[in-house]
């Protein structure tokens, strides 16, 4: 884990080499100011000799300028290599998870992988941050501190030597305590934002509903379980400052107490004992050691918290996609618009299974035995019930997801055998769930074709039926639409969704759905003009309504993952009852909307 976090340092090694070379240099000015006190004390102070006090005065004056300054460079050096390794460690994740398969998304939930880019980053460059000074600084000090007190009295300093296994001791229980809990905290985090992330998204389901309090109870009780976590880890790491005082002080009263017999003792004479300038610097390194010691501890704590959380980052960057474009002998370009589906089966793999050895054929396939011819050019409709397996069916075209046997050809290839980006510039989805971004009218339309001139704009947007309501907006195509098209109605997020697929040019177009919130009559307008404008386009419109497809060239009938009809609109009536069952159920009364297959 730390090797693999530890190639994201990039650019900011030098930055991150010399924050401990400052440290270190802190470390020693701060060991060797104590000394020159106790010189100042017994060769200047006491003595009353004026020179030698104000000589060693100005020498500690310096070194104290010379601690601080090498103490603001390591600060400075340490912030930017902390702030490059979280820029680099968030960039890298991200740009991995924009690789990612579907598959691969199904492992981790969006909530998960927002915890681990945002909290879980925070928590490894803090620990980073640390390392880089603290974990310097503190066993610097403590092995000079240590050799300084021994070279002034080495059985006076056989304190330390009693004292610092009780501190360690105590350190090591409390985070042998702490460690789980912090685990488990980041598990809450991911829970959290998952309820918070629902809950926006569905916003006005809730208002509509009334379950504003429903809602607020589920925040408070994952929000309480990641207070009370960090409570009980707390109480646990309150624990640390008594152990630490106590040892502390017990090394002082020792020392003053026995020191202050050896002064007695030797006249205050630092050849034959101790001065009272060596037991004042005594008491200063009792102070660094204890601090050192501290210091570590908190090194082991944020260490802790952050293996929790480099775990977690590590799996976002191991996890790799299962669709990969294949690495020789690519292919580049799509010949044409059609597709055949040879034997095809289909099973969405489920993480847990994969953990508990649960063999693949245990699970019931979403696609089963799937033979389906497409000509480059036609239209065809699918019609299906609720869990048939629609969508994906056509998902293995753009190769999302990768068959578990059989084939899927496009343009008479393999599309395991496509470069991906090749594939898909040829293959334009309009998914079932319709997504707008941010940003004016024509930064979203342009998702499908960045260098796309006002004109062709307007010419998909007509294509789709959406000229008409952008027109009535004061702005026009420079219209703002909110996250997730949260300003447009329904219809009109799928009618701009579809201009921004026929904007790509592809040979294949996919509509899932996305006619469903258009009234009947802008439905017959968008199908008329796909007749029209792009003849040569292969079109795929998964549909609710018999009345979308009944002009296709072909009808296909999915029932459980089988494809059970394929036929034109009066061939189905004669020979599919199913097709037939819908299509009654939908004239019914001479409505066309009746209810949903």
């Amino acid at each position: 884990m730390i090797k693999k976090l530890a190639a994201y340092i990039g650019e900011y090694k030098k930055a991150t080499i010399l924050t401990p070379i400052m440290v270190t240099l802190e470390s020693l000015m701060e060991i060797v100011i104590p000394l020159l006190m106790a010189v100042l004390i017994d060769k200047g102070i006491d003595k009353g000799d004026m020179n030698a006090t104000v000589w060693y005065g100005v020498i500690l004056l310096l070194t104290a300028f010379l601690a601080l300054f090498f103490g603001v460079a390591s600060g400075r050096y340490a912030a930017v290599s902390s702030a490059g390794f979280a820029k680099n460690l968030r960039r890298g994740m991200f740009y991995n998870v924009q690789n990612y398969s579907f598959a691969n998304i199904d492992h981790f939930s969006t909530a998960s992988i927002v915890t681990r880019l945002t909290t879980d980053v925070s928590n490894v460059q803090n620990a980073f941050q640390m390392m880089t000074r603290i974990a310097f600084r503190a066993p610097t000090m403590l092995i000079f501190a240590l050799a300084a007190s021994f070279a002034i009295d080495a059985e006076m300093s056989l304190i330390f030597v009693c004292i610092l296994p009780l501190l360690g001791l105590g350190m090591f229980l409390i985070i042998r305590k702490v460690y789980p809990i912090f685990e488990q905290v980041f598990n809450d985090y991911d829970r959290l934002n998952n309820v918070v992330q629902e809950n926006l998204y569905a916003i006005r389901v809730v208002k509509s509903y009334n379950r504003q309090d429903h809602e607020s109870e589920k925040f408070k009780k994952m929000s309480g379980a990641i207070y009370q976590g960090f409570v009980k880890a707390e109480k646990l790491m309150m624990l640390s400052s008594p152990l630490m005082q106590l040892c502390m002080y017990a090394c002082i009263l020792l020392i003053s107490w026995l020191g202050a017999r050896a002064i007695v003792a030797s006249g205050n004479n630092a050849d034959l004992g101790l001065s009272t300038g060596e037991l004042l610097s005594l008491i200063t390194y009792v102070m660094q050691i204890l601090m050192s010691l501290m210091m570590i501890s908190m090194i082991f704590v944020m260490l802790t918290m952050a293996k929790a959380s480099g775990d977690r980052i590590v799996e976002i960057l191991e996890e790799k996609s299962d669709l990969q474009s294949p690495r020789v002998n690519a292919v580049h370009e799509v010949k044409d618009g059609s597709v055949v589906f040879e034997n095809v089966d289909f099973r969405y793999a489920r993480a847990h299974e994969k953990e508990a050895g649960q063999h693949q054929a245990e699970r019931k396939n979403a696609l089963d035995k799937i033979n389906l011819t497409i000509q480059s050019g036609e239209t065809v409709g699918i019609l299906g019930g609720t869990g048939s397996s629609k969508s994906t069916l056509v998902q293995m075209i753009p190769r999302l997801y990768d068959v578990t046997a059989g084939s899927v050809k496009v343009g008479g290839v393999d599309v395991r055998e496509y470069d991906l980006d090749s594939l898909r510039k040829e293959v334009a989805m309009v998914l079932q769930k319709n997504v707008l971004f941010s940003g004016t009218i024509k930064e979203n339309l342009r998702w499908g074709n960045e260098h796309a001139t006002d004109e062709e704009l307007q010419r998909v947007c007509k294509l789709a039926c959406a000229d008409e309501f952008i027109n009535q907006f004061e702005k026009g195509y420079d219209t703002y639409i909110e996250q997730g098209g949260a300003n447009v109605s329904g219809g009109q997020r799928q009618r701009l969704c579809i201009a921004r697929a026929l904007l790509a040019h592809p040979k294949i177009l996919i509509l899932d759905d996305s006619t469903s919130a258009v009234d009947m009559k802008t439905d017959a307008l968008i199908r008329k003009a796909f007749a029209e404008e792009i003849p040569d386009t292969t079109k795929i419109i998964i549909a609710q309504r018999v009345a979308s497809v009944q002009d296709a060239d072909k009808i296909v009938i999915l029932d459980d993952g089988h494809i059970v009809a394929v036929g034109a609109h009066e061939e189905l009536l004669k020979t599919s009852e199913i097709y037939q069952e819908v299509y009654q159920s939908q004239n019914q009364s001479g409505l066309e909307e009746g209810g949903a297959i």
